[in-house]
């Protein structure tokens, strides 16, 4: 009997070691059937990504634009595509192309764009095929959105505002960038009776100059001058016009009426125009914003027959002020109104320092907020009489999440959300596009899954139909090694932050992997979300199996004013020592490589990068590959300065400057590390000045660094061979610091 037991004994054995050899050998050949997100594939998001690689994955989106109630037309767009159609009409060769294409533009001349991108476009005509109009005057200058909008100015209009324009063809950084995020300022009122705009004077505003080299062709370099207020300099002035244009005579000049900010804001210094809305055809709010961005006024002016001009009673005044730090997340929030337009909802602070929805009446002061809790409204996004819809990131206490809500206006405690349900698993990220009278929305899923976008009723908020699934996309990374993503947060100093980790693919606790901190902490900022990217992040994980985490401490956004303030007159402290933390905190887990964690900063104008460079108790030494940053903060944009250095402006000087947060008194300490700094030659954002300082900074502390610059490459460093090379070379650089092969 032993003799068959061993027998049996030693088939066993055989066994247990046949599928000890076997298994691995065949996991490791079904691995072998998939590709990694390497170098030689590409990528079409909205992070232009896809210009590093050379395979195309095509991303898609539906493109929803609203008829009347009644109707819309829909296409899906790649996103690919329109992100190359972007960036052709942004691209110096199209400025070219536009001369010459009669059918395109007709005998007239295309300008270079300035910092806020689009056309501009001197003559009467511009119609490329696109959605809705906008009538403006010939013989002046107008701005093509990269929307496309059609443009046209008939010439039976008439000279409006011959004179007062002429400042709207320098498309002012400040006020086009900075403050209303657009290319015009320009608003029709509803029925198009008025026509509503502002003027800006920039020629007392100092100049930002720099070299344009083009190619060798040019024995010169030409010098790019442009009007550019950084803190504590001279800020363009605005006025503001409306102009009456159902009885225009083409052989006479049209008479626009001026409507002058309060005398609060005007008497206080330097202001900003910073919103523009018609509640109805005679009625227009205005919102205004001292300079250091803690106070603000909206005024709403009725239009009078009688005199034939603009009213603004003083009862009609609502003013918003922060103790803590500045009005808004970016600006104050627009208005919504009401159809009889004597009452509006607006997004403000409530006395917990959470940003909330609250209801005006035009003639009282004060507001009822109808939303509460320790999360925030991110924007209202429809009212009708019975509704209000809004984006909150209250679901699950999550920040980095978005979801639709309606709320019933006769009953506040009525809340619905429309979204949280539909998919958690794939969609905890949503945007919404309403229809003109909000009775079809259409609902923009953007992750942690593909991309959704459905069409929906408002009657019953039923589903009607599937716009795109990004189908074709799921079946091609079916046969990708993709990386995963890990939502979560940690609690510094009483305090819950939330961080985000892209996890190389088939992720084990019990191996080590190198860590790559991706740092972005301007105020209101927010890295941790829930979107699904294809990005540098999605290869340096998938390929390179690098850990590429992400953190938002304080002066983050969208967590309420405390952790948003925090940084208020502190830039370069809490945001950075949090950064710290948190990466120290990061690098105890047992799955991190011991060497040190990396500091790059993959996007434009922050100074944090930097200063997270600088060894500050880690076990190792963090290596920061960086593109523009804050040298000092004399050197950032006005409006940005102006909300976070407030102090600057109280007597023109730099009386309250923290100089622990300039690169001249930490140059020393980047002897210890490793550091690449890159920037665009003609960047009109961040200027190429604020690289040259660093330079000269660490040169003259013996400091030995790295450095690429593009030339002629703008803020974006965009062009397709320059942002191909971008990624490659920072890629080389942390292979380099990590030592990977």
């Amino acid at each position: 009997m032993k003799t068959p037991w061993k027998v049996l004994l030693g088939l066993l054995g055989l066994a247990a070691l046949v599928t000890v050899i076997t298994v691995p050998v065949v996991l490791l050949n079904k691995d072998s059937k998939f590709e990694t997100f390497a170098k030689d594939k590409t990528i079409g998001d909205q992070d232009r990504a896809g210009n590093l690689y050379y395979k195309t994955y095509n991303l898609f989106r539906a493109v929803v634009l609203w008829w009347p109630d009644s109707g819309f037309v829909s296409s899906p767009t790649r996103l690919e595509q329109s992100l190359r159609v972007r960036c052709y009409l942004n691209d110096r060769s199209a400025m070219e192309a536009l001369k010459g294409n009669d059918k395109c533009c007709p005998g007239k001349s295309v300008q270079k764009p300035t910092r806020h991108k689009g056309l501009i476009i001197n003559g009467s005509e511009y119609n490329p095929s696109n959605s809705g109009a906008t009538r403006l005057p010939p013989r002046h200058a107008v701005h093509l959105p990269v929307s496309s909008s059609t443009i046209t100015a008939p010439d039976s209009v008439g000279g409006l505002c011959q004179t007062e324009c002429f400042r709207l063809q320098n498309n002012l950084c400040l006020f086009s960038e900075e403050i209303f995020s657009a290319y015009s300022a320009l608003w029709w009122s509803p029925k198009g009776t008025f026509l509503a705009y502002a003027q800006f004077n920039d020629t007392e505003v100092p100049l930002i100059e720099y070299s344009f080299y083009s190619d060798e062709s040019l024995q010169y370099p030409k010098t790019v001058r442009i009007p550019y207020p950084k803190a504590g300099a001279v800020n363009p002035t605005v006025k503001f016009f409306v102009v009456k244009t159902d009885n225009f005579d083409p052989n006479t000049n049209a008479t626009p009426k001026e409507i002058s900010p309060p005398a609060a804001i005007s008497t206080m210094g330097d202001y900003y125009l910073c919103d523009v809305t018609w509640v109805n055809e005679e009625r227009i709010s205005l919102q205004w914003l001292r300079r250091i961005q803690n106070y603000s006024l909206m005024g709403i002016c009725d239009y009078d027959n009688s005199t034939n001009s603009w009213t603004s009673p003083v009862a009609q005044e609502h003013t918003e002020m922060s103790t803590t730090g500045w009005v808004g997340r970016f600006r104050p929030s627009e208005p919504h109104f009401t159809s009889d337009g004597k009452s509006f909802y607006k997004i403000i602070s409530n006395q917990d320092g959470y940003k909330h929805i609250c209801l005006f009446q035009i003639d009282k002061q004060g507001c009822t907020f109808i939303t509460k809790g320790a999360w925030e409204v991110i924007g209202i996004e429809a009212l009708t009489s019975d509704y209000l819809y809004y984006i909150s990131n209250e679901y699950k206490g999550m920040p980095g999440g978005r979801n639709l809500y309606k709320i019933q206006l006769s009953n506040y405690t009525n809340v619905t959300c429309l979204s949280c349900e539909l998919n958690p698993e794939r969609c905890q990220y949503y945007s919404v596009s309403f229809s003109k009278e909000a009775k079809y929305y259409q609902l923009r899923c953007s992750g942690p899954g593909l991309p959704l976008y459905t069409l929906h009723s408002s009657s019953d908020d039923k589903e009607l139909r599937v716009l795109e699934d990004n189908s074709a996309l799921d079946k091609m990374l079916q046969d990708v090694l993709m990386p995963s993503k890990k939502l979560d947060f940690i609690i510094l100093n009483e305090t819950k932050f939330w961080y985000q980790m892209i996890l190389p693919p088939h992720f084990d606790t019990s191996k080590k992997y190198p860590l790559l901190i991706d740092v972005y902490a301007g105020p209101c900022s927010q890295k941790a979300d829930a979107v699904f990217r294809l990005n540098w992040a999605t290869y340096l994980a998938s390929t390179e199996n690098v850990i590429v985490a992400s953190f938002d401490g304080r002066g983050s956004g969208y967590q309420g004013d405390k952790i948003m303030h925090a940084v208020n007159r502190r830039l370069g402290t809490f945001e950075v020592e949090d950064q710290i933390e948190a990466a120290s905190s990061v690098s105890s887990e047992r799955f991190v490589k011991l060497s040190e964690p990396q500091f790059p900063h993959l996007d434009n104008g922050d100074h944090q990068a930097y200063l997270t460079g600088l060894p500050k108790g880690l076990n190792g030494t963090p290596v920061p590959a960086r593109r523009e940053a804050f040298k000092t903060w004399h050197l950032p944009p006005s409006s940005s300065s102006g909300s976070q250095l407030s102090f600057w402006f109280l007597d023109g000087t730099r009386g309250g400057l923290k100089i622990n947060s300039t690169v001249m008194s930490r140059a020393e300490n980047f002897k210890q590390v490793e550091y690449l700094l890159i920037h665009g030659t003609a960047d009109d954002n961040v200027h190429f000045q604020q690289s040259a300082q660093i330079s000269k900074a660490l040169v003259d502390a013996g400091v030995d660094f790295q450095a690429m610059w593009y030339t002629d490459e703008d803020h974006g460093i965009a062009s397709s061979t320059a942002h191909q090379h971008i990624y490659t070379h920072m890629s080389h650089f942390i292979k380099q610091c990590f030592s990977l092969p």
